[in-house]
């Protein structure tokens, strides 16, 4: 690593402001669906931090009430604090929401300013993101994700089949909404994307624990599925450990896109109840988070997988040793090419930060994402 305070002098936080844009979907009569959630629009919520003349920014995906949460805690909290140590920060933040709510929208909200603080530090030593990290990675695999369960077999098998016509050899859809619809639904992906391709599943916890280990051997025996997230809530640990000890042995069992603390992750970790740790560097705590999490799995030999974000992921989880792969999701990725320049487009199955570039290597299309704002005002 390169030596990442040379330069910064004493340079302290000036400003910090904060956005929230809702961008409708795109899915049939305006709305897309999972297991157990239907939605009409996705709202990411923008911090950006100022400091030496330079402007860091981060975000999250949540209700606008993130971004009022960041004003009136976390924002006080680094203001004239030093940009050399986000991690330092990051312990202040944390200290000042024990009381208001750490889990949640509190640590959404840390998130959102961490990845900021990380950006702004690259950005001032005029160095991408990945090179200020511990990367043991250049690039980060991905696999297509979507597949809502209201898309017609024909949408579904169209946009899984996109993915892998652009070199992504792995690819997921919703199910367990409507169960006794999925046999079509898989038959229908599996012959889009032929024998080759890895097909993932997500219940979004929509299933009890029998119920989700008969769709197991299911998946799998009919589907070649080798990826079945959340069969169960990740809230029932004992659940998610009986599926991943008495399912099929090809088929792993992956959660943590919802663990916000690290012992959410340690709970998933012992036991273990998991084959595949997951985490969402926009919930998790930020980059500080993923680094934190990313050690965990490490020590209980766990692969770690991205979950969405993917402008922040690609470059977060390069520093993840255990790194399996980035959730490219549908939704995401259409809100990150809308609202910024510079996101990444998957090459040869990869997400590659690009080095040229300070920081993450966006900036924001303020004319464009004014149409979407729902939270603070247009910088002047």
């Amino acid at each position: 690593m390169p030596d990442d305070t040379a330069g910064l002098g004493g340079c302290t936080i000036d400003t910090v402001d904060v956005h929230a844009f809702e961008v409708p979907t795109d899915g049939p009569e305006g709305r897309e669906q999972d297991g157990t959630l239907e939605w009409d629009s996705t709202t990411l919520v923008l911090v950006r931090v100022h400091a030496g003349g330079r402007t860091g920014l981060g975000y999250t995906y949540g209700d606008t009430s993130v971004a009022a949460f960041v004003r009136s805690q976390l924002a006080p909290v680094i203001g004239g604090g030093p940009v050399s140590s986000p991690p330092a920060l990051w312990e202040r933040m944390g200290a000042r929401i024990r009381n208001a709510g750490r889990p949640g929208v509190g640590t959404m909200a840390l998130s959102a300013v961490d990845v900021a603080l990380w950006d702004l530090k690259a950005r001032l030593l005029d160095l991408p993101l990945v090179h200020l990290l511990p990367a043991c990675h250049d690039r980060v695999p991905v696999y297509g994700s979507g597949g809502f369960t209201n898309y017609s077999p024909d949408r579904l098998a169209g946009q899984l089949a996109g993915w892998v016509e652009q070199g992504i050899g792995r690819v997921k859809l919703k199910t367990s909404r409507e169960p006794e619809a999925d046999p079509r639904r898989l038959t229908a992906a599996r012959e889009a994307v032929g024998d080759g391709t890895e097909l993932f599943t997500d219940a979004n916890g929509a299933l009890g624990r029998k119920e989700a280990l008969y769709w197991a051997r299911r998946f799998h025996d009919e589907w070649d599925v080798r990826w079945f997230e959340e069969p169960v809530t990740s809230a029932d640990l004992e659940g998610l450990r009986m599926l991943r000890d008495r399912g099929p042995e090809r088929l792993e069992i992956a959660a943590g896109e919802y663990a916000f603390t690290a012992q959410d992750f340690v709970g998933l970790v012992d036991g273990p109840a998991v084959d595949c740790l997951q985490a969402d560097v926009t919930r998790c705590g930020g980059i500080t988070g993923v680094l934190e999490v990313a050690g965990l799995s490490a020590a209980r030999h766990l692969d770690l997988s991205a979950h969405c974000a993917p402008a922040v992921s690609a470059h977060a989880f390069c520093a993840v040793r255990r790194l399996r792969h980035l959730e490219y999701f549908h939704d995401h990725v259409r809100v990150e090419r809308l609202l910024f320049d510079g996101t990444l487009p998957p090459v040869g199955g990869t997400l590659r930060p690009d080095t040229g570039r300070p920081g993450l290597g966006l900036d924001v299309k303020w004319a464009d994402a004014e149409p979407y704002r729902v939270h603070g005002t247009r910088p002047s």
